[in-house]
């Protein structure tokens, strides 16, 4: 696995470079062979180190982002939390695969939304999926919705986090 760390505002020593390395490596065993970049961002903000980690994963990406005072303690934090949603990940996939005997299939991923003005844009593809893993690729980014092509209607949908907890599908009606 291939990592890029950058630092905005923050200088990135070489102590801070390896450690970063050495503790995202132990991921790897998770990882196929052919993964993109896995990206860590350090950002400084008010005084605490903001570290943010975009990682592909067997075709899903996930996406963690963890705050300290230490920038070492802040990477073992976003570690700690790439674990737990790869736990999460591989537990899912265990559960689908009994039912359905179907592959998570590769995509892109989108940002979660600016309020206000529209401050960015992004483009990514959109590959088949179902609702279910729509469902999983939105709780690994830590989104509210995700958008995606319905692998059974060829469809765009949306799917997002409702205010009770549940989760809602909006489908096109043609």
């Amino acid at each position: 696995m291939q990592i890029n760390v950058v630092g905005k505002n923050v200088n990135v020593t070489p102590a801070l470079r390896e450690y970063t390395e050495k503790k995202l490596s132990k991921l790897e065993k998770y990882i196929r062979q052919d993964a993109g970049l896995c990206q860590v961002i350090f950002t400084s903000q008010r005084g605490r180190y903001v570290v943010e980690v975009t990682l592909p994963l067997n075709g899903m990406i996930l996406r963690a982002e963890e705050s300290a005072q230490d920038a070492f303690a802040s990477v073992d934090l976003v570690v700690e939390k790439l674990e737990r949603q790869v736990e999460k990940y591989k537990t899912r996939l265990l559960k689908r695969d009994k039912s359905e005997p179907k592959a998570v299939e590769r995509m892109e991923s989108g940002e979660e939304p600016e309020t206000g003005k529209i401050v960015k844009i992004k483009k990514f593809d959109m590959k088949p999926m179902l609702p279910e893993e729509a469902l999983l690729q939105m709780e690994l980014l830590g989104h509210d919705f995700f958008v995606f092509t319905n692998g059974e209607t060829g469809l765009i949908n949306v799917i997002y986090r409702r205010k009770d907890g549940n989760f809602g599908l909006i489908e096109p009606e043609i």
